[in-house]
Parts: C-alpha cells; sequence; structure tokens
C-alpha cells in the first residue's frame, strides 16, 4: 500500500492551491480529455448479471449525442433538468451530457416519491424529467401539477407521453461543442433535508465540479491502475463526489453495481472484480462486521477504505483492522461543501475521530461569536472562506443562505471538539436532521406525510441511537379522539408512510403520547424527546 506520510499532509495542507479555472466544463476538460487516452472508465454490473465496459471515449461520444438531442427537445443553458435514474451508465452519460450543454442537473433518488418530485420540480423551476422505469409511476401521479415540467424522457422503458432516451439516442449526432462555461456558473442543485422547513436546495458550481479533484487525490488516495467501488446510490451528493466528478478527475476507472446491499455478494464482487478502493457506508461497515463471511473473505486487492455519512464506530474500525488489515478512513462533509474534514493516509488513525481538515479547508470549530474553541471545548464546527467546493448559495432561498454564512465564514450545522493535536471529534447536530445509513432526514418531511394519516393529530419525529444504521427515525404521535393506539395502528401508519414518501424516512419505531412538549412559543421541544 502506498500512502503519502504525515510531512507530506502538513505540507500539502499548508501549501495547497485549489487550483480553480475561470473556465471549466467537466465534460469537456475531463471527459473529453480522457478519451483521447484509452482509458477504461467503467465497469458495470447489472443486477441480472449482465456486465457491461466503458471508457472515456465512449462516455465522451455518449454525452454528446445527449446534449445534442437535449437541445434539439429545448433545453437550453441554465435550464434546470431532473434526473432520476438507478445505478446504470446513463446516468453519466445525462449528467455529462447536461454540463457540456451547460444546463443545471438535479440528480433524484429512485426512492422518492411523487410528492418529494412535485415539490423539487416546482422549487426548482426544472423544464425536463429523465426518468428510468423505477421513477416512471411516481412522476406520472405528479406531472399534471407541475406544467413548467414539459419534456419527459424515459430510460430503459417504452411509456405513452414519454420520449424514448434510446431511439432519441440512435438518431442524435455525436459532435457537440461543450459550452464555455465559467467556474462560477451552475452545474447541480442538490437537494438537503432541513428541520423545520422543506428540503432546500443546494446550488453548486462548475467550479466544485472541478475541485472534486482534491478528495479524490487525497482522501481516496487514487492512483494510476485503480478500480474504486463508491456503494453509494444516486441522487446523493455522495455518489456526485465519488461515483463520477472525483473518480473521473483522476482517470480512474470505478466499478458501478446496480444491485442492492447482499453481504456475501459484497465481499464477492470485491474480490472478483480487484476492488482496490472501497468507499462505503458506515451502516456497510457495521453490517458486514457482524457478518461471519467477513472473516472468510479474500479482500486482498483492497489497499485503501473510506468512510462518510457519519461517524463510524470505533469497534468496527478495529474489526476491519484486525481480520483484513484494512484501515477504514473516516470522513466527514456535507451536501453543500465537499470532505471538510478527514482521516488521510499517513496520518494517525485515532479511532473515533473525524481525522484533521482538509487541503484547502481552513476548517475552526467556533463559539457562539465565532471565536475559536480551546481544546476539548464543544463548538460549531465552521468553514472559513469561500472555497470553490463550498455552494454558491440555496436555490430561490435568500434567507435559508444567509443564515448559514456569517462574517466569512460557514456555519455547517454540526458540533465537535478539536484535540490538542487539532484532530477534530464529533459531538451531534446542532439542527435536528436524522442521520440514518447515510441518509440525511429531515423531521418535517416524516412529520407532513404522518399528519396526513386520519388517526394523527400531531407528531414529533427524532433520532434513535441504532448499533446498525447509526440512528433510525422514532416518531412520537399523538392520535385523535377517535382512535386508541395499538401495534395494529403503528403498523398502518408506517405502511402509509413507506406509501407516500422514499421508505427510508419511515419511522421504525412509533411510540404513541398523549402530548408533545412544547416551548412558550409552541415549538415542539424535540431535544426533550430525544433525551
Amino acid at each position: 500500500m502506498t500512502v503519502v506520510n504525515v510531512g507530506d499532509y502538513e505540507s500539502t495542507y499548508a501549501n495547497f492551491d485549489w487550483k480553480t479555472p475561470e473556465r471549466f466544463n467537466f465534460g469537456r476538460d475531463v471527459v473529453d480529455r480522457w478519451a483521447v487516452q484509452d482509458k477504461a472508465a467503467m465497469v458495470w454490473l447489472g443486477t441480472g448479471g449482465e456486465e457491461r465496459r466503458f471508457d472515456f471515449a465512449q462516455f465522451s461520444v455518449l454525452s454528446n449525442r445527449f446534449a445534442n438531442l437535449a437541445r434539439e427537445m429545448g433545453v437550453e443553458r441554465g435550464d434546470r433538468v431532473m434526473v432520476l435514474l438507478g445505478k446504470v451508465p446513463e446516468w453519466h452519460v445525462v449528467l455529462t451530457g447536461l454540463l457540456k450543454l451547460g444546463a443545471i442537473a438535479i440528480p433524484c433518488a429512485p426512492q422518492l416519491r411523487a410528492g418529494d418530485l412535485k415539490f423539487r420540480a416546482e422549487h426548482s423551476g426544472s423544464v425536463a424529467m429523465i426518468s428510468g422505469p423505477e421513477g416512471i409511476e411516481e412522476v406520472e401521479k405528479m406531472r399534471g401539477d407541475v406544467p413548467g415540467l414539459r419534456h419527459f424522457i424515459s430510460v430503459g422503458a417504452e411509456r405513452d407521453g414519454w420520449e424514448s432516451y434510446e431511439a432519441l439516442m440512435e438518431g442524435a449526432s455525436e459532435d457537440f461543442t461543450a459550452e464555455d462555461t465559467a467556474a462560477g456558473d451552475g452545474a447541480f442543485i442538490l437537494y438537503t433535508s432541513g428541520t423545520t422547513k422543506h428540503p432546500k436546495g443546494a446550488l453548486h458550481t462548475h467550479g466544485y465540479a472541478h475541485a472534486k479533484w482534491m478528495e479524490a487525490k487525497y482522501w481516496l488516495d487514487l492512483q494510476e491502475g485503480d478500480r474504486l467501488w463508491c456503494t453509494s446510490g444516486t441522487g446523493w451528493a455522495k455518489s456526485i463526489w465519488n461515483v463520477f466528478l472525483g473518480p473521473w478527475s483522476q482517470g480512474t476507472e470505478i466499478f458501478f453495481h446496480e444491485g442492492g446491499f447482499d453481504p456475501a455478494e459484497r465481499l464477492d464482487l470485491m474480490e472478483r472484480y480487484d476492488i482496490s478502493v472501497l468507499c462505503q457506508a458506515p451502516t456497510e461497515y457495521r453490517l458486514l462486521a457482524k457478518t461471519p463471511k467477513l472473516e472468510r473473505a479474500n479482500l486482498a486487492s483492497i489497499r485503501h477504505a473510506v468512510s462518510a455519512g457519519e461517524p463510524l464506530n470505533p469497534p468496527v474500525i478495529e474489526r476491519w483492522k484486525e481480520l483484513h488489515g484494512i484501515t477504514i478512513y473516516d470522513g466527514y462533509g456535507q451536501t453543500e461543501n465537499t470532505l471538510l474534514v478527514g482521516n488521510y493516509p499517513g496520518l494517525e488513525v485515532r479511532s473515533g475521530s473525524m481525522g484533521k481538515p482538509s487541503p484547502g479547508c481552513d476548517v475552526k470549530v467556533v463559539d457562539l461569536e465565532g471565536n475559536e474553541c480551546p481544546p476539548d471545548e464543544p463548538g460549531d464546527i465552521a468553514l472559513f472562506g469561500r472555497i470553490p467546493a463550498l455552494f454558491k448559495e440555496y436555490w430561490e432561498q435568500p434567507d435559508a443562505t444567509e443564515a448559514v454564512f456569517r462574517d466569512g465564514y460557514y456555519l455547517t450545522g454540526d458540533r465537535a471538539y478539536r484535540d490538542a493535536d487539532d484532530y477534530l471529534w464529533f459531538v451531534g447536530r446542532s439542527d435536528d436532521v436524522i442521520l440514518s445509513a447515510g441518509y440525511r432526514i429531515g423531521p418535517f418531511e416524516v412529520e407532513s406525510i404522518l399528519i396526513e394519516h386520519p388517526a394523527v393529530v400531531e407528531s414529533a419525529v427524532v433520532p434513535l441511537p441504532d448499533e446498525d444504521w447509526g440512528s433510525v427515525v422514532k416518531a412520537y404521535i399523538v392520535v385523535g379522539n377517535d382512535y386508541e393506539p395499538s401495534e395494529e395502528l403503528a403498523k398502518e401508519i408506517q405502511d402509509y408512510c413507506k406509501a407516500n414518501t422514499a421508505p427510508y424516512k419511515y419511522p421504525r419505531h412509533i411510540e404513541f403520547i398523549g402530548d408533545l412538549p412544547k416551548t412558550t412559543s409552541g415549538k415542539i421541544r424535540r431535544v426533550e424527546l430525544r433525551q
């Protein structure tokens, strides 16, 4: 295993330069550039066992075709386009094509339901929807309510009222001149969860697309000949980081598996496809650590492993180290930015620590006045300076944008403390967003669905600590006079949630309660419920 030494980290941090060009287009300046070098880009494995391999030259041509067909359809530079695709190569084709066109892509998780999609479409002012078969039915439920959504392209399925991606691509030209986008132009809107309002759309720029090279080079430690497997689902910032922009900025081949998580299959695929760099969610590391299959697995090809989304338990890190000599490098970042803090190769890994600030990231722990806290004193995690990896603004939400910026720094909404050696240690969220298996779940989103059930008068959603998932959703519910709390009613409410919003959001635990604790102004005291 090749790693940098501690001195290299300190030197890199002190002398780091983002090297952001004034004009940048990821499709032109990265994908097309690698296309002339005969480099492998992807090994894709479908749920039925079918395998497809792509090089950058193929993605260059395919993305040109998509950019052409989108332009002919009427999508223009700056238009917002929703992308509702699972783990298929077309996801990369579409995103690269939209970047070349200068449109703003909005990746959406296939688990989203009609209400989730309607809000994103209306809020962003999207003009087009590209969906796979798993999302079409939910889109159909809301498309009549969003007249601005004019173009519908189906991938891998025929449907009345939808244009066929395959047919459109067949007739599209392979020649396309990418828009000469500026680093400050919009490239993505990535939706993140809030606690008291609807999800916020973090607007990221083409400069952000360029900036993903930092974590790919230093945290993922990508090197020539690597094959990276990041298991994140599409629709989340982590997939944009580590399934798309980051690895391809380094010319790294990715392994893209359409299937879900199965412990035995996961371990088998690592060996069969010679995965050298592994990026998994903490929950996946936890569940694998519990299975006896981990003891028998052959993971000799893996030289580097990382985890991000929520803190990884020290016993899990120690288990992987004990069985396979693999050190899991934990990291911390957000939809709004990049990997802000991480455990880096060459640095001593202090089990349970977030690590140290990433190169180019001036991260401090501050008090309410913005002063840096002394060692071992908890405070707010803050990023100083407008780095290119930081989002530009919350789309159409100036008040929300203003709320997180203060005197030249960005407040993450998380709390931590630093030790005497400048390692950071996570304390918890200063808001109420629930981190569950890498998903960010806003209580308001779940409560908005719960209140629609006829039995529910009021509800409050909080995180419940869980050994495998980090946290799971727990709902405290006040029922109406015509209903009696029961296990049957709890299950009925859970099923209702699963049917009306993304299934990962449903409350796995329900507790019926007479009254919710509130402040004098009527706000629910979730902190009391958590305790």
